[in-house]
């Protein structure tokens, strides 16, 4: 499994790359999660503009095993939904990290990412 050292991680297997100036960030799943679910059939989103506190609710992703609610890494403000994933939720399986992503939000507090895992820090949690 891959985890990109550019990103932070949740113990709940989610990935925020937070961008340049820290006022906005994408989410996703990890990898580990992708693999954990199986196959994603669908993916549901909260719509832009929602305001989600830090480890709330942001969506859910249906697998052919399960369904599995998707928690915010850090405070803030929809801005984007991957609207892809509508047609092709296996961008999730396939390409977590790109094509898979699922929100970009306008951050609330940066300093919340104080508390995520580094890319080592998650691996050694899901070896």
């Amino acid at each position: 499994m891959k985890y990109p050292d550019d990103l932070l991680y949740t113990k709940d297997h989610e990935w925020i790359r937070i961008e340049e100036g820290g006022a906005s960030a994408t989410v996703g799943v990890t990898d580990f999660a992708q693999e954990e679910l199986g196959d994603v059939v669908f993916v549901e989103l909260q719509p832009p503009g929602s305001e989600i506190a830090r480890d709330e609710p942001f969506g859910a992703v249906e697998a052919v095993k399960t369904v599995s609610d998707l928690y915010m890494p850090l405070s803030g403000s929809i801005q984007e939904v991957n609207e892809k994933l509508e047609a092709h939720p296996e961008y999730v399986n396939v390409d977590p990290y790109g094509e898979g992503w699922m929100v970009r939000i306008a951050l609330a507090d940066v300093a919340e990412a104080d508390d995520l895992l580094s890319a080592e820090d998650y691996e050694r949690m899901t070896g």
